[in-house]
């Protein structure tokens, strides 16, 4: 990790268990991180992209994450509480369901979850959503493999 001025290089790092609260992160490139229990609360990750990252047991809250490409990472137990991701891209990305072991250390199964979350034209492309949690989500144009939700489920009526 290197820091020069208000600048932050990470590269290949494990920055597990941080907290990152009312910061600017806007078009920034988080490659190959270890973001494991990471806190982010009133942040601004518009434009980010996030490649190769473990987000297992990630919080993020209060966050603007529209236009996020977020490619090859873990969100197992992940939570998105008050969010913007409109435009957000989801490829390759794991979010546990049942059958591959996403469970709490009391045995209870937890799911990926989207909460009062703003998922307007965001794109799940190649993505496991099973038992994907979506409360209170705004959810006009979210695609899933190009094919927008909303023609998915009347299909499936």
């Amino acid at each position: 990790m290197e820091a020069n001025g208000k600048r932050l290089e990470i590269e290949m790092a494990d920055i597990s268990g941080s907290k990152f609260h009312m910061v600017n992160a806007e078009a920034s490139v988080f490659d190959d991180v270890n973001l494991a229990k990471t806190q982010i609360h009133n942040v601004n990750m518009s434009s980010m992209v996030l490649d190769d990252v473990n987000m297992s047991h990630i919080s993020i809250s209060n966050a603007n994450l529209s236009g996020l490409e977020l490619k090859n990472a873990n969100l197992s137990h992940a939570v998105f509480d008050h969010i913007h991701l409109f435009g957000t891209e989801f490829r390759n990305v794991v979010l546990p369901s049942e059958e591959f072991g996403n469970y709490s250390p009391d045995g209870v199964y937890k799911p990926v979850v989207f909460q009062q979350s703003d998922l307007s034209n965001a794109q799940f492309i190649n993505c496991n959503l099973s038992n994907l949690d979506l409360r209170d989500c705004n959810i006009d144009g979210l695609r899933i493999n190009g094919v927008l939700l909303e023609d998915l489920i009347k299909a499936q009526q």
